[in-house]
């Protein structure tokens, strides 16, 4: 029997919880020196996934993180493999080594969270610091703040402008467009197919708008054919009725009457007529209170809220003590976690307003037969996130306990003060990032379990990998190996160092992502259900596991022509 100390193969969320993540894989009959004292594990246990480390009785609460995920079915003792029904039929899928324990052994629970008005104090903010640090960014003229980088961007109206963007944006590719402009960027999506009454209508409206307006946008030809679901004059009227500084973009409306080349070359007459105008835009020092972080994550793992969300959380907060903005999104990976992310509110009303949003959201999923259980994908659970309880707990970590819930704001709604934000949006880390970006966002960073290579066209993406195994896999893919805080490297100095490196990306340093030349752009979808799905809609027939009757019918002849091969 090998003797293992605790601390080389598991890691505590938090010291009160009850049950441990393997940082390794742990083999059956291993015996660790646990912080409670020594036990032996029964059954070998994958990386990621959690164990007993105190003796838990039926009906009791496991607890990650000091919060409850599930209830025990039976008494647990230290070392067992903690599964729920739903990871051991993930691995029950995967071409697992070794033997699974042979039944669950708790409950997944979730507790609505309500909020205690009569005993509610509002929350502090974490104090600003006195020094002013700065970057190098390009200041915009009026409201639009500051960029970290320079673009023209061709932005299709919707789907059926798409090539054309695009084709704009190759004419480019290869030309010399002096030293301060970043590229031609085309910025394509899937909306707007011809739906006349669509139900994301506002969200893009409110997304395309924030794009036009963004500040690493130094001027903008937004093109469409006249005719879709929105067209450019939509958009127009919407910027210019909401209050958004079209006055100060340079930006050309481009329909597209004529034939394709001729559309094209009068694209490229605009923008050739701006090119020399954008490259004179410079960067200048700015103070980090221009800063404004999308915090966002996809591929996540066991890990993400132990390594990634938390070192994330860690440099928003140091952003955040020096006037900046940090914008936390994802709603329905925060059900939850609630009593977390209220656990630093600034008033009432912006927490009963987060919420609102969760319910929702709620009422949102089920209108198309789905539920926030569902949320975690086949990859989460192999990864060691077994309910949606733990993805959320782990995801709202991008939140540092020190830092206030400042507001709360629609999908890609502007961000007008300094601080903490939470944008409703979906789950879909592609159209969540687009609400965020929408919203003035000018850096992402964005953790990763398994190593998703999600990159925006014109705002710079910092990638953090949960694990050091997996980030010396993909060094070339991403930016940050947050792993490094499993391996025993303190948080305060990886944040230092993180925090660093996201100032001189922000000053032009190309981040992992840009020397790819990769990047995603995903709107919220339009959705079409719109009430909730009756069940006896969904499958009005009761099944018993029998076949069905066949009857006899008139045989009939039936072929096709297809090539004979040699062997039949």
């Amino acid at each position: 029997m090998t003797h293992v100390q605790f601390n080389n193969l598991a890691r505590l969320a938090d010291n009160d919880d009850n049950v441990a993540i393997a940082t390794q894989r742990i083999e059956l009959d291993t015996s660790v020196n646990g912080p409670n004292g020594q036990f032996r594990i029964p059954h070998t246990i994958l990386e990621g996934h959690r164990f007993v480390i105190k003796p838990i009785n039926a009906g009791d609460s496991l607890f990650s993180w000091a919060l409850p995920f599930g209830t025990a079915i039976r008494d647990l003792s230290p070392g067992e493999y903690v599964c729920n029904e739903k990871i051991l039929t993930a691995l029950a899928q995967r071409n697992i080594d070794f033997d699974l324990p042979r039944q669950a052994n708790f409950l997944d629970v979730m507790l609505e969270h309500q909020i205690d008005t009569t005993n509610f104090s509002p929350g502090r903010q974490v104090p600003r610091n006195s020094e002013t640090e700065t970057f190098l960014g390009y200041r915009r003229p009026g409201r639009r703040g500051v960029g970290t980088r320079n673009f023209i961007v061709v932005l299709a109206v919707t789907v059926k402008s798409a090539a054309f963007a695009r084709q704009i944006e190759s004419k480019y590719a290869s030309r010399n467009l002096g030293k301060n402009i970043d590229g031609v960027i085309a910025v394509t999506h899937t909306e707007g197919d011809g739906t006349l009454s669509p139900n994301n209508y506002s969200l893009v409206m409110r997304t395309l708008a924030g794009f036009m307006v963004h500040p690493n946008v130094g001027a903008v030809q937004v093109v469409d054919y006249g005719d879709g679901t929105f067209t450019a004059d939509h958009l127009r009227q919407f910027a210019l009725d909401n209050n958004y500084p079209l006055d100060q973009t340079l930006h050309e409306f481009q329909t597209i009457e004529s034939s394709n080349d001729r559309a094209l070359l009068e694209a490229s007459k605009t923008i050739d007529q701006w090119i020399p105008i954008i490259d004179k835009q410079v960067r200048s020092e700015e103070p980090v209170e221009n800063i404004s972080l999308a915090l966002q994550c996809g591929g996540s793992d066991a890990f993400s809220g132990i390594s990634g969300n938390p070192l994330a959380g860690s440099v928003a907060k140091e952003v955040i003590r020096r006037g900046g903005r940090a914008n936390l999104a994802e709603t329905d990976e925060l059900i939850g976690a609630e009593s977390y992310v209220l656990s630093n509110v600034k008033d009432l009303s912006t927490a009963e307003l987060f919420l609102e949003k969760i319910r929702n959201f709620k009422q949102y999923a089920a209108n198309h037969g789905a539920s926030a259980e569902g949320n975690p994908s086949g990859g989460n659970n192999f990864r060691g996130l077994y309910n949606i309880a733990l993805k959320s707990i782990g995801a709202a970590r991008k939140k540092d306990p020190e830092v206030r819930l400042d507001a709360v704001i629609d999908y890609g709604a502007p961000m007008t003060d300094s601080g903490y934000y939470f944008m409703d949006s979906p789950g879909n880390d592609l159209e969540s990032i687009a609400g965020q970006v929408a919203s003035g966002c000018n850096m992402i960073l964005f953790i990763t379990g398994n190593g998703s290579i999600t990159n925006f066209p014109f705002v710079p993406t910092l990638k953090f990998v949960t694990t050091t195994g997996r980030f010396e896999m993909l060094s070339n893919e991403m930016d940050v190996n947050a792993g490094r805080y499993n391996d025993g490297e303190s948080m305060e100095n990886l944040s230092q160092e993180t925090f660093e490196l996201t100032t001189r990306i922000a000053s032009g340093e190309k981040s992992k992502g840009e020397l790819a030349g990769h990047s995603q752009v995903q709107l919220w979808r339009n959705w079409q259900q719109s009430s909730p799905l009756d069940p006896r809609d969904v499958n009005p027939i009761p099944t018993d596991g029998r076949p069905i009757d066949v009857g006899a019918g008139k045989k009939r002849h039936m072929s096709f022509y297809g090539y004979q091969s040699r062997d039949g």
